[in-house]
Parts: structure tokens; sequence; C-alpha cells
């Protein structure tokens, strides 16, 4: 039957119908585009649903040139001119080995006249996938043991590279995203003509040296920074791996152009959240194969975050970023339908969902009420500021509230170029006493950590506050046997010596860290207990701290406290992160909301 069919015409009115063998239905039936996923590759057919037996099933017509079907022993025809609008809308595209880009390309801009479906398969999200996918071998040369949901991250990895062009890794802190690269690069090898080049910030570059030399001492690479690096292209290409710093790739740029990579690896890749900055833009002109960012937040504040990422892991993935801003609004429905595309090319993966073997985390939110004094000085500062500034200051205003909520003596100068900067200054205040009601509670959970011989890590926005903690400490009387502090004034060498120094001391320890400069990359699991004393404005910063000591590694249970004034903008902040994390584990975690939340934040009061 199926030569009979092949004989007829593609085009229904040139049928002989005489002489056609079939029966013909005069009536037109509804044309679909079908986009389904074949082993690694997507396909598109013509045709149209058809109820069968109850149920909706897809019928496809001969070829996308052919405008009718067969159904069971009857043609069937769609409007004549299906073909060539559908072969207009493909522009030259392979039917049969789509990209996914031109997937998402014909979902987002449709079809005139034809309704464009695709199979469940080939939106299915990355962590659903990731259940049912497994490495086609095992991993040679990996010393070390997989974990369950490790295997199936990097078996998905490889599914995605192969089928998608690209991925992105967002697992939350403390999943081993290092090793499940490590383990990718072995099982799908990079070469000396074409090796993996792994970008990162400069706190994690010995991390990368660290682990690979540990966990695949077979993989040859080297370090391309500072002064005696190399300043020829070809000399890249001595090793299969070859790492470097942001600030190093932008200067050498047009080195690492002339390398073909195989694969482009950015860690802490929310580095590249802004479109249009050097690191941004360097790394997007870079030849690659394949590439990969790796970040816990692929989304920090806006959705552009989304499509800078994703843009570099699959360019044109959502078209240009014009293009991305009218299609997908920086709103809670833009979220959503970014969703349904995004989720599928980006895997996060929660601690609580995959590592149950980790010790339980208890979360503890402990709101605080300003006295009397406060409160006013409270009220007057937004009063002053607002005032000085109009409606188009309230972020000034909220940054303001933000370091007064922090602690009365510290002093920033409004400005509207960092309403939230990490200096502040220091000016004693005797209408206000050191120990305001939230120092007090910090006081106490010392004190109890103390007594308990507990290790503390204390994140604060602004670098005095460890200051005035450790002086409210001193004065009564409590004792730590290690005390110390990293922000953004820390040199980097010495970073990681801090946090050995607080791991290896014995007995009760503090160490006070700003959440920019160390709420990504350090393992801090000797912490048992986090305070975090000044919310964030960003949600994003406070669940990267938090996972500092609650990772992989970590033998005990650890109790998070967020401390915060009610009716402040503090208590905004902690509404607008426990929003987002109610929003469960979607891969576009929705960090938008400014507007609503600046207005709530400068009406409440105290």
């Amino acid at each position: 039957m199926n030569g009979e069919l092949e004989r007829l015409e593609r085009d229904y009115r040139d049928f002989d119908a005489s002489n056609l063998g079939f029966p013909f239905s005069t009536r037109l039936i509804n044309p679909v585009l079908r986009i389904e996923r074949v082993d690694t590759k997507f396909s598109a057919s013509l045709g149209s649903n058809i109820i069968k037996s109850g149920s909706e099933v897809f019928l496809p017509c001969l070829s996308l040139s052919h405008n009718w079907l067969f159904d069971g022993a009857r043609i069937k025809p769609l409007p004549h001119d299906c073909p060539e609008i559908v072969a207009s809308a493909m522009s030259g595209q392979t039917p049969s080995d789509l990209t996914f880009p031109q997937v998402l390309r014909l979902l987002r801009e449709g079809i005139d006249g034809i309704e464009v479906s695709v199979a469940a398969e080939v939106l299915e999200k990355a962590n659903s996938r990731s259940m049912h996918v497994a490495l086609p071998k095992a991993v040679e040369g990996l010393n070390a043991t997989l974990y369950p949901y490790q295997e199936r991250g990097v078996a998905w990895l490889l599914d995605a590279l192969e089928s998608i062009g690209g991925a992105i890794l967002a697992d939350e802190m403390g999943l081993g995203k290092t090793l499940q690269i490590i383990a990718l690069l072995l099982l799908k090898e990079p070469s000396e003509e074409s090796p993996a080049l792994i970008v990162c910030p400069t706190t994690l570059i010995a991390n990368w040296h660290r682990e690979i030399h540990r966990f695949a001492p077979s993989i040859r690479l080297q370090i391309h920074r500072g002064g005696e690096r190399t300043g020829y292209y070809r000399d890249l290409m001595r090793s299969e791996v070859v790492i470097t710093t942001y600030d190093t790739l932008v200067n050498d740029v047009a080195m690492f152009r002339g390398v073909d990579w195989t694969y482009l690896i950015c860690d802490e890749a929310q580095a590249l959240k802004n479109p249009e900055s050097k690191r941004r833009i360097a790394i997007s002109t870079l030849s690659r194969k394949y590439a990969i960012p790796v970040t816990g937040t692929p989304v920090e504040n806006t959705l552009l975050d989304l499509w800078s990422l994703a843009d570099i892991a699959v360019p044109g993935i959502f078209g240009t970023k014009e293009d991305f801003s009218a299609t997908y609004p920086d709103s809670e429905e833009g979220a959503i339908e970014l969703g349904e595309s995004a989720d599928t090319i980006v895997l996060k993966r929660r601690v609580r969902d995959v590592a149950n073997d980790l010790p339980d985390r208890t979360d503890i939110d402990l709101p605080v009420e300003m006295d009397e004094k406060l409160s006013r000085s409270y009220c007057q500062t937004r009063d002053e500021v607002i005032s000085e500034y109009g409606r188009a200051g309230r972020l000034v205003a909220v940054g303001q509230l933000a370091i007064h909520c922090a602690h009365p003596w510290l002093r920033v100068q409004a400005s509207n170029e960092d309403p939230w900067a990490e200096e502040a200054e220091l000016s004693e205040d005797s209408n206000h006493a050191l120990l305001t009601p939230k120092m007090e509670l910090c006081a106490q959970l010392l004190k109890e950590s103390a007594q308990n011989g507990k290790k503390v890590l204390i994140f604060a926005t602004y670098n005095r506050c460890g200051e005035l903690i450790r002086r409210a400490i001193s004065e009564s009387g409590v004792r730590f046997n290690y005390w110390n502090s990293i922000n953004g004034a820390t040199p980097q060498p010495d970073r990681q010596a801090i946090v050995d120094e607080f791991s290896s001391a014995s007995g009760p320890a503090v160490l006070v860290l700003n959440p920019r400069a160390a709420g990504a990359g350090l393992n801090i699991t000797a912490a048992t207990v986090v305070i975090h004393y000044t919310p964030n404005w960003n949600p994003a910063l406070e669940m990267q701290a938090s996972a500092r000591a609650h990772r992989r590694g970590q033998e005990d249970p650890v109790t998070v406290y967020r401390l915060f004034y009610l009716g402040t903008v503090e208590e905004t902040m902690i509404e607008r992160s426990q929003w987002k994390r109610e929003l469960g584990n979607s891969a576009i975690p929705i960090s938008t909301r400014d507007n609503n939340d600046l207005d709530k934040a400068l009406s409440v009061e105290p």
C-alpha cells in the first residue's frame, strides 16, 4: 500500500480522480507541524491530530512536501499551501535534523495558520531527564566514586551536549559540580589540538588545579595566569585542559581566539550575567564545540541573567537579547513561560532532594522588634532620604535603611552609585547603645555556641559589622578560641588559609564573612552554626552563603539563623527570599518584583 501512496502526487490538486484508488475526503483538516526527538536529533513532520478511540493521535504526511495524509483507508487533505508555508518558516533548515535553537524559534514565532506542537521528550525538564539517562560506560581514570545523582548529572551532560549542543550545570552548592565536570572530561575527552578551557574567578584557580590532579591525574593541564604566561596561542595547545581567570581571558582574548576549544567551562558563571561586560563579550567570541556555564544561581536579579548564560551555552537559543526581553518580560508570568524552555537546558538540583545522606539542616527565622529610639531614627532616616532624592531615590533609601538595621553606628554616604556598599564608616552615636536588640540576640546565639564548643559562620553585608559584634561579645564576657573575617579587602591568597585556620582551631570559633566575597567557592564544613546577621536583597547570595557549611563533607547537623527587624526593609527581604524558595525546584527561580518590594520596604514601619 505504501508504494501505491508514494506514486500519488504530492499535491492532491494534481490527483487523477478517475484512477485514485482510495476514498478522498473533501473536508480540510487542521494542519500541525509536529516536532519530535529521535535519539539525539530533533525532526519535524507535517500532518494533523486525528481523534482515534477517544484519544488524539498525530498522523504525518508522507513528507513536508505533501499536503495530504492517509488515515486508515482514506486520504485526508490539508490546506493546499501548507508545504510552502512550512518551507518558508523553516528557512532552509533540515527537517530531520533541527537544532534546539531552531526548535525553540519555531515554537516562539509560530507558523501562520499551522499549529506547532512538540512531543513531551523535546522539552523534557533536565531534572526529569537526568533521572532516566545512564552513563554509556564506567568513568575510567576517575579517582572517586560518583554518587548516583552525580552519575545521572554526568550522563545528562553527555546527552545535552549531543542533542542540544550545550548545557548549564546549576546544581546547588555542595553537590559536586566540579567533580561532575571532571568526569565529563574523562568520558568525552578533549585533546591537545582542541583542549578544554576552564575559566573561573581567581579564588578558584587553586581548587580546580587541586581537584583535577586529585581525581583525574591522567589529564594534562596548564594554568594560564600571571606574568609568566605565554603570549603565543599555540602554547595553549600543549595540554588537554587550560585553566585561566576571567580577567586574564579579557586581557589575552585575541590569543584565546586562536584555539578551537572542545569545551568552554565557565565556573561561577554568574560573573557573566551582564551581557555588556567585557568578560561576557570576550567569552562569547571564543570558538568552541561545547560550552557549559557552571553556577548555583543562573538567575540572580533579572531574567536577562539567564539569557546571558544560555546564549553562551547554546548560541542563539533564545534569539537576540532584544527579542528575549520582548518575549519574556521580567515578571512572574515571563519567568514561568521562559522556564518551559529553559528547564530543558538547566540542570538544577537541590541538596535536600538528592543528597539524602547529608545531615539535617534547620532554618530558623528570628524576628526582632526595634526599641523606641531605634524605631524613631529608622523612620527619620527614611523620610530624610526620600525627601532628598524623591521617588527616584527609593533604592538609595532602602540601602540606607538596611545599613541602619545592621547597626545605627554605621554610616555610608548616600549615593546613587552603590547604595549597597560593603564599606561603612563607624561612628559611635550616644543616642544608641552598642547592644541593639538584634545585636543582643546575636550575642545570645554566640554565647550558646561558645558554651557548646561550636564553630560559627556570621554573614554580614557591611564589613564593620564583624568588629561591632566582636566588641559586643567581648563586653559580655563570652570567649572564642578563634575569631577572624573574610571580606572584599582580604587578599585572595589568604582566604583559604583563614578557612583552614578556622577549621583546625580547637573549641569554639567564629568566622565573619561578607556574602559577596566569601559566599561562593569556599568549603567551610567545620561550622555547624550559620548566622545571617543582615538579610540580603538578593536571595541567591544568601542561599550560596548557607551552603558553605551544609554540603558534602559535613557530618553534623547544621542550624541556619536569619535575624531581621519586624516592620522594616529587612522583613521585606525575608519575605522576598521565602517567596523565591516557595517556587520550588525551578531552573528559573524568579528574582524580580523589585518595584513592588521597594515600595513595600518604604511603606512599612517598625
